[in-house]
């Protein structure tokens, strides 16, 4: 049921932004819709999700009517913070957004749309298991205004798929991309490597199935442990190995180098596509700090440099909207520094990369140490960019410390 809410200052019961924040006309705007629900749950997962044991009253039937009243509330919200601006990117996320019926996902996006409109070309992406794609469901969310599958493959071996408690059959990830490209739908993958018991050997099979798939783009996580799921439980009571740092490295130097001799392109350290066009837009909204309201239980949204997050149980969740109250139940507004340092650590993470005359004095001057090291491109820096290198973006952390402490 994923990790604890940050702490912060009480949000109020109507939702409202402090007096002093306004939006700008000219940062761009996204929508994130959380679905929290998931036929099991997998033993690496610290995201806000839950199964139908542990709903507590929360019906899934009801949930998009409680999101489009959390939509309503946001509308007042915002109109009181200025202009209202159109959505440039919509994302389904999870959870398991396709566990609910597509009809349901189109009324949401229908909600986005008539409260806020849509950019033209604005990008809609939808999460999906792929034991949950059929041609009928990739054909209603392309008509409901969909571009865009994400589709949760983690792995093409059984083994690992295992260790992760992946339910899904790893020959339906071919049929979903099949029917998403049927449907006219962008394609991404999302794989996870350095599971127990994951080879390299496997994890070059998991990255050959996917690229044969052809997809628009390709994600690729390293396995991270979380305190308290059932994963971190097994590590500790020693029946699994945890992660290896050394092979997770090379496992990620691998798929580097596979993935740029099939024609994709690293623009964030963990995603790659298949030039410009394909990247996510949504993602790259949060690395560059622009403004997105989040709705659902635990989801987070930021605006103008203020951020919120909501209750985290569904069942709290409809209590709050069902009596005409606000869902947030915190907030906070970092300082100037804490926003620097912030930026630094994302914006460090992108293909862009950082201008270096942004960065305070003793940051500039650390910069030729990173070159020197191997960790910061030269050729970006002599054009006033730091960019990192392969061998950076493994040990991305250390550049950021570098230029922050």
């Amino acid at each position: 049921m994923g990790s604890a809410l940050p702490l912060g200052d009480p949000a109020p019961a109507d939702g409202a932004l402090p007096h002093d924040v306004r939006t700008d006309a000219g940062t761009d705007f996204g929508v994130y819709l959380h679905v929290p629900f998931c036929r099991v749950r997998c033993g690496y997962c610290d995201f806000n999700t839950y199964t139908a044991t542990e709903l507590r009253g929360a019906r899934q039937d009801a949930y998009a009517d409680e999101v489009l009243r959390e939509i309503a509330l946001s509308r007042a919200v915002l109109a009181d913070a200025g202009p209202l601006r159109p959505a440039a990117t919509v994302f389904f996320g999870g959870g398991t957004p396709t566990l609910l019926p597509p009809g349901d996902l189109a009324r949401m996006l229908a909600g986005v749309r008539d409260t806020f409109g849509l950019t033209p070309g604005a990008e809609v992406t939808v999460e999906a298991n792929p034991d949950t794609v059929t041609d009928a469901v990739a054909a209603s969310l392309a008509e409901a205004g969909v571009t865009r599958l994400s589709i949760g493959m983690q792995s093409a071996v059984p083994h690992v798929l295992a260790a992760l408690d992946r339910t899904h059959d790893p020959d339906r990830v071919a049929s979903a991309v099949a029917a998403a490209r049927r449907a006219g739908l962008d394609v991404s993958v999302d794989l996870i490597y350095g599971a127990p018991g994951e080879s390299l050997e496997d994890w070059r099979t998991s990255l050959r199935s996917a690229i044969a798939l052809a997809p628009d783009h390709i994600s690729a996580y390293a396995l991270i442990i979380e305190d308290g799921t059932a994963l971190e439980r097994r590590i500790r009571r020693g029946e699994v190995d945890a992660p290896d740092d050394d092979l997770q490295a090379d496992m990620y130097e691998l798929a580097d180098a596979l993935l740029g001799e099939a024609g994709y392109s690293w623009y964030e350290v963990s995603n790659w596509s298949r030039g410009d066009a394909h990247r996510s837009r949504h993602n790259l909204a949060y690395w560059r700090g622009t403004d997105w309201w989040g709705y659902g239980p635990g989801a987070h949204s930021h605006v103008a440099g203020l951020r919120w997050w909501n209750v985290k149980h569904p069942a709290a969740y409809a209590q709050r909207l069902d009596a005409g109250q606000s869902p947030a139940a915190g907030r906070e507004r970092p300082d100037a520094e804490a926003r620097r340092l912030e930026g630094v650590l994302l914006r460090s993470r992108i293909v862009d990369g950082l201008a270096i005359g942004d960065l305070p004095e003793a940051a500039r001057r650390a910069v030729a140490g990173l070159i020197a090291d191997g960790l910061v491109d030269p050729a970006a820096a002599l054009r006033g960019r730091l960019v990192l290198t392969l061998k950076g973006r493994l040990l991305a952390d250390a550049v950021v410390r570098a230029l922050t402490e």
